[in-house]
């Protein structure tokens, strides 16, 4: 097991963070600086299922996918995916960027339990985040995660390769910069002919952005809590 102790210092030095409890019973992350949550208040597995399931994963008719999420976060979303790949006979190539990962002391406090429907569920979520980084890990017979350590900004991203794209990074209010022209140029790079980019926000200068590297963007009904989100397709 590698944790990178040294780069999550120097984020857990700058910024309070603690896991809390959401509305639907779920877990998340609070940094406490920003007042900013990982996933909504009103339920984190609620929003991250009505965000990447519902309006991402459901809409790529593959029997295969390979989905790239712009920060691993807590592992909700990768966890989640696990378990509809499950659901829907379908195998996932699952790569995540992540330059900040939670601690081992915070990833034992997160509880997903109402995802835990079978009796390995709970093992393979933390087989998620105590997997190597920057190799490919199998951790079901459906899913494979390959966890990038790095900065957005310096991500190396194969083009064409991916069919989907989990857009989930924090809030435009609090880091404009990964919302920018130069990033969802490298994510549509990314992606092959006709592929998705879903994101749980919906600004005018985000919109913006995806419109001017190439994207068609729509926007839907948002999660519990939020108005409109955003889809887009290449």
């Amino acid at each position: 097991m590698w944790w990178p102790n040294t780069e999550n210092k120097k984020i857990k030095d700058s910024v309070k963070r603690n896991v809390i409890t959401t509305s639907d019973g779920s877990t998340s992350i609070k940094i406490e600086d920003w007042g900013e949550t990982y996933h909504s208040i009103h339920g984190a597995i609620q929003e991250a299922k009505h965000v990447y399931i519902n309006n991402g994963f459901d809409r790529i008719e593959k029997p295969s996918l390979r989905i790239l999420e712009m920060g691993f976060g807590t592992g909700l979303n990768a966890f989640l995916t696990l378990v509809e790949a499950r659901n829907a006979s379908k195998t996932v190539e699952y790569h995540s960027v992540e330059a900040y990962p939670v601690t081992e002391e915070e990833m034992k406090a997160l509880s997903f339990t109402a995802l835990y429907s079978q009796a390995e569920d709970e093992a393979n979520f933390q087989k998620m985040h105590y997997g190597e980084w920057n190799v490919l890990n199998r951790i079901s017979d459906e899913f494979s995660l390959y966890k990038m350590h790095s900065k957005f900004e310096d991500m190396q991203l194969e083009a064409g390769y991916f069919d989907l794209v989990y857009f989930d990074v924090f809030g435009y209010q609090f880091q404009p910069d990964l919302w920018s022209v130069a990033i969802f140029q490298k994510v549509y790079d990314a992606l092959e002919e006709g592929g998705v980019l879903v994101t749980y926000a919906c600004r005018g200068p985000i919109k913006r952005a995806m419109k001017e590297v190439g994207f068609r963007t729509e926007k839907v009904p948002g999660p519990p809590g939020k108005r409109e989100m955003l889809v887009a397709f290449k």
